[in-house]
């Protein structure tokens, strides 16, 4: 995961701190909202020390680091921070907006600008209640300053009067939707519309719709879901209407616009509502059951999970885990209706690919037939079969999903599993990297730690080749993005054995380790075990190492363990501070920034390591860091310096 680069909305450089500061400068504001503009800003502002010190977690991590891509995209944390953009943003819109008002402000105007409020300030503190604080190892003192700005919103949402909260949710969840409009979700929103505070009419739908797709900007993809959730809404309308007028005789006031050819056409049929994905309402291709027990097509949901959704899309429930389970049940079913009415059958996995006469996907039922003879090859008594079979599935897996998703269901993981454990070292290479490949697949992680890998995985990482103990850190670190396979993986003797490649490795399997044991690390019960399986040794050879190579990684692993009690004393008694302090004299603006931050978190609540920063000289560039360094590494130096300056003073 790259510490610069893109940031969420794809455009280089602009941060969401770049976002706070804008707001900042918006003045000039209208009368009647001067006093909403202005607190609402105010709050924006205060979540900057938040922001600054989730800018310090992403850029501890590593950007040559492949598998960090993989966690930076798949990880649900960091989709609480687009959403926390997206929040922002449509708060500067807001802002923005009351600014451009015309006094004085029209009814219209006013409605609408005070509607926008309500829905950003709800916004806002819904998606700061979901920030994840201990992922992001954010310090107590900005989790209090956070949780106080929730609690202003949220009073402030009250003042304004009781918003629908629900029908705002489920508003906005339609609006974000690229594929299709649940239909349960916008039968939800007519009710409320028609039994709730805001009005029945079609008017007062479309009057909120297009606030909500203002403030979150006007995007393509935005407005064209407006469109069509608008478009969706009015049939729902139309189809009500007529349902009311068949039995009333205002029925004759509604325009015939049926055409004599379109009256000659056959009847269309109807296809069954369970055969319909919920998410794009087409007929299913390839059905699959989610942890919640509802079915959808597999290509839609799981772009919905990637996009980093955790629920369910019909019923809103938490989704317990990411399996896909195939529907073969349904398929079947589906199958047959096609038959007996007549129709195409839908394809199979892909839906880019024809069918051939008889219905079978040919093109995907030949990758079906290699991948389970690759799978049947794993379990051969010979070793050459086997050694082929792991280096086919390996490159397989590595090209696409699609590969990941057959060689998983074709069985091949645990068989892979089993491999690790072959005395056969090109076999067991070929292995760990075919799970690695395998890992990549989001459902995949669950399967593979359902087949008990973990445990062999770490016997690769002591005793495999070099290329195979590399594939075996890397994997590890995939396998992590999942918080509760944090506490796995540390239970296992990973740690020992990451720390040993850490400190034994050729440079690449260093990096890997370094990587996975950063992830790992983040799990506060993980902290205990890296310092006592003696990381601070090879993280002070990388930081003292001459060729400067991973510098930056002992420094991010040093960063992390330095907010455990335990870990603050390992480096304080493993000779760091000196090394840090030179880094501060000498180092690159990055490591001067790190060097800093892990100096800082040293001296909270312990006078005795503070007492050794001022002995040893840190004064000095510590107050041209302060003048000249970095904006983090300006605040850390900051806030050292008045650390020292208090212990003076005692």
């Amino acid at each position: 995961m790259a510490a610069g680069g893109d940031d969420e909305s794809g455009r280089p450089g602009r941060t969401m701190l770049d976002i706070v500061r804008e707001i900042g400068h918006i003045g000039g504001f209208a009368e009647a909202f001067r006093k909403d503009c202005t607190d609402l800003a105010r709050r924006v502002q205060l979540l900057s020390h938040l922001l600054e010190e989730v800018q310090d977690f992403k850029g501890r991590s590593f950007s040559s680091s492949s598998a960090g891509a993989a966690f930076s995209s798949s990880s649900s944390a960091f989709v609480c921070l687009a959403d926390l953009r997206r929040a922002l943003e449509a708060a500067k819109n807001v802002l923005t907006l009351a600014r451009s008002a015309r006094e004085p402000v029209q009814d219209s105007v006013g409605k609408k600008i005070v509607f926008q409020f309500q829905f950003v300030t709800w916004q806002l503190e819904k998606v700061l209640r979901g920030i994840p604080y201990d992922y992001f190892d954010i310090s107590d003192e900005v989790r209090e300053q956070v949780e106080l700005v929730c609690a202003q919103l949220r009073r402030a949402t009250e003042r304004k009067g009781s918003l629908n909260s629900k029908l705002l949710s489920d508003i906005s969840y339609l609006l974000s939707q690229r594929q299709g409009v649940d239909p349960q979700v916008l039968c939800r929103v007519r009710e409320n519309l028609q039994t709730g505070d805001t009005g029945s009419s079609d008017n007062d739908f479309r009057q909120i719709v297009d606030t909500i797709a203002e403030v979150y900007g006007q995007s393509g993809q935005t407005m064209e879901n407006r469109r069509s959730l608008l478009d969706q809404l009015t049939q729902c309308s139309l189809s009500d209407s007529c349902k009311t007028d068949e039995t009333d005789s205002r029925s004759d006031n509604i325009p015939n616009t049926t055409t004599e050819a379109e009256a000659k056409k056959p009847d269309v049929l109807m296809i069954p509502d369970d055969f319909r994905c919920p998410i794009s309402l087409e007929l299913m291709r390839d059905p699959v059951i989610v942890s919640t027990g509802q079915t959808y097509e597999r290509s839609f949901i799981q772009r919905w999970i990637d996009c980093g959704n955790k629920t369910c899309p019909k019923t809103q429930q938490k989704l317990e885990n990411l399996t896909l389970t195939p529907n073969y049940v349904l398929r079947s079913l589906i199958r047959q209706w096609c038959e007996t009415n007549k129709i195409e059958q839908p394809s199979g996995l892909s839906g880019s690919r024809t069918r051939s006469g008889n219905g079978l996907n040919q093109e995907m039922s030949e990758e079906r037939a290699i991948i389970d003879c690759l799978v049947r090859k794993l379990s051969s008594r010979s070793i050459d079969d086997q050694r082929n079979a792991a280096s086919e599935i390996r490159l397989l897996a590595k090209r696409s999903t699609d590969n990941r998703i057959l060689i998983a269901e074709a069985g091949a993981i645990p068989l892979l599993v089993k491999l690790l454990s072959t005395d056969d070292l090109r076999t067991q290479e070929n292995a760990v990297t075919a799970l690695l490949n395998l890992s990549i697949y989001e459902n995949n992680k669950g399967l593979i730690m359902l087949a008990g890998a973990v445990p062999p995985i770490v016997d690769v990482l002591k005793r495999g080749s070099m290329e195979a103990r590399e594939n075996a850190a890397a994997t590890l670190f995939c396998l992590s993005v999942i918080d509760e396979n944090k506490i796995t993986i540390g239970a296992s003797g990973a740690i020992k054995a990451l720390v040993e490649l850490l400190e034994r490795g050729s440079l690449r399997g260093k990096k890997d380790a370094a990587t996975a044991l950063f992830n790992l690390c983040i799990y506060q019960g993980n902290k205990t075990r890296a310092v006592r399986a003696g990381i601070l040794d090879p993280l002070m050879h990388m930081l003292t190492d001459t060729s400067g190579s991973m510098v930056d990684e002992a420094l991010t692993i040093l960063s992390v363990l330095a907010s455990h009690q335990e870990g603050k004393i390992a480096i304080a008694k493993g000779n760091a501070i000196p090394v840090l302090i030179d880094l501060l004299r000498s180092g690159l603006p990055r490591n001067k920034e790190n060097a800093a931050s892990i100096l800082l978190a040293l001296c909270k609540k312990d006078t005795g390591n503070l007492a050794c920063i001022g002995r040893l000289g840190a004064i000095v560039p510590l107050m041209e860091i302060a003048r000249s360094g970095t904006e983090r590494a300006k605040r850390k130096a900051s806030a050292l310096l008045e650390h020292l300056a208090k212990m003076k003073q005692m």
